[in-house]
């Protein structure tokens, strides 16, 4: 999967902070080992002095524990932000997972129905749920006129959402150019005020190549204040499923309607004439 890069080098990061954090741990031991056998020296060395050589050696011996004290210190803080570290990475891996095992399940579900309205609504779940949209069109393309016309959308009306032609404003380049626009100003501070002609997200739906609609996002719901490196991997994967899904099912039912035709026409050569 295309996605794999990203997950490995999220593993391979989490895997590193691990190996620091078991350095350190060895690194601690044997300073700890070193300290312990020079303090065996000295409570030898006090032991076979006078009173001040055994006060000079007191001194030392202090010194040596309060060197040792400073190091674990250190050591220890140094451990505590690379543990800190380690378990903000386990989380950003372990979420990643979460929405990719949630994604396979919806894409399972996408591509299980041949009905275009149930692939739709399937579609409009997913970016709900997984990338956290609030306001949002499904466009496809008419290939008679040449534009972008919704389908399915969400917090919008449907009389007021414009038809849009291919190649003008940002959702018509993206329909032509087949590349993904992301806003990069803070999404909260821009999405006060929806232009459905100005999306914060605009993704194309792409059968190899050729574009057969785009999803266009204007706003996120408030507890979601930007896009993480996670959502443009959803984003990624859920474009390629949705273009597939719902080229396969305008097929099926372009191809029903074709068959439900022929049969028709030839129920009626069946007929007898009558005389």
């Amino acid at each position: 999967m295309e996605n794999e890069p990203g997950i490995l080098k999220k593993v391979d990061e989490f895997l590193q902070i691990f190996k620091k954090g078991e350095e350190f741990t060895k690194d601690l031991i044997r300073e700890n080992e070193r300290l312990r056998f020079k303090m065996a020296q000295l409570e030898e060395a006090i032991q076979n002095t006078g009173n001040e050589d055994k006060i000079r050696l007191y001194e030392e011996r202090i010194k040596i524990l309060d060197q040792e004290i400073s190091s674990l210190t250190e050591r220890y803080k140094r451990v505590e932000e690379e543990n800190k570290d380690f378990a903000s990475k386990y989380l950003e891996v372990e979420t990643e997972n979460n929405n990719l095992a949630n994604l396979y399940v919806a894409s399972y579900q996408l591509h299980s129905t041949l009905d275009i309205n149930e692939v739709l609504r399937i579609v409009t779940e997913i970016i709900i749920n997984l990338i956290g949209a609030e306001k949002f069109t499904i466009f496809l393309v008419d290939d008679k006129t040449n534009e972008l016309v919704s389908v399915a959308s969400e917090g919008l009306l449907p009389g007021e959402i414009p038809r849009i032609t291919i190649g003008e404003g940002t959702i018509g380049r993206v329909a032509k150019d087949g590349e993904s626009y992301f806003l990069k100003d803070n999404v909260q501070e821009v999405q006060k005020e929806v232009d459905l002609t100005d999306p914060i997200v605009c993704i194309p739906l792409k059968i190899k190549e050729h574009v057969i609609g785009v999803i266009s996002i204007y706003s996120l719901f408030m507890q979601k204040a930007s896009f993480t490196d996670i959502d443009y991997e959803l984003f990624h994967l859920l474009a390629g499923h949705a273009a597939t899904a719902i080229f396969s099912s305008r097929l099926y039912t372009q191809s029903e309607r074709k068959l439900t035709t022929i049969q028709s026409f030839l129920e009626l050569l069946k007929e007898k004439p009558k005389r």
